[in-house]
């Protein structure tokens, strides 16, 4: 058997990095991820601020260096919602197949699915994915592309497919 991938998760929330709200996207993704197989060797909660989001997702890509990194939160509308600008200021490569599948996917369970604006995209040999902030959205999301994420890992990270 494969090694497991190496994950980041990221939460990003206002209140859960303030300790007002309990992180349950953040959880439910880090069970899910399991299934891939990934090994969270990285989760941490930060506050929805750009430069912020920017800095925790170079330093898993480049020093790290993990397989996968998985944000939580700041997709939607608000004006505090900014995870997919500050994710796009550090990929190389936008992948919009994925959060596609995602919203496609999740679309029969809930209308709601077209409001998220998650992004996916590469950075080095890293691959990023925007969930939404919600747990159902973040579980149904996940649950939408999990059996296809470990061929496309396989290609971003260079192991045999």
């Amino acid at each position: 058997m494969e090694k497991p991938y190496t994950v980041a998760v990221l939460t990003i929330s206002d209140k859960c990095s303030k300790g007002q709200r309990e992180d349950e996207s953040g959880k439910i993704t880090q069970d899910l991820i399991k299934k891939l197989p990934g090994d969270v060797v990285k989760y941490e909660i930060i506050p929805d601020e750009s430069e912020m989001i920017k800095e925790r997702i170079k330093n898993y890509c480049d020093e790290l260096k993990v397989d996968l990194v998985l944000t939580n939160g700041g997709t939607g509308f608000t004006t505090r919602d900014v995870t997919p600008e500050a994710t796009k200021e550090v990929i190389e490569k936008e992948i919009p197949g994925i959060p596609e599948a995602m919203r496609t996917l999740c679309l029969g369970l809930t209308k709601r699915a077209m409001l998220s604006r998650g992004i996916s995209g590469i950075r080095g040999k890293t691959l990023i994915l925007n969930l939404p902030g919600s747990t159902r959205g973040a579980k149904e999301s996940l649950e939408a592309i999990l059996d296809g994420l470990a061929h496309g890992l396989d290609m971003v990270i260079g192991r045999e497919h």
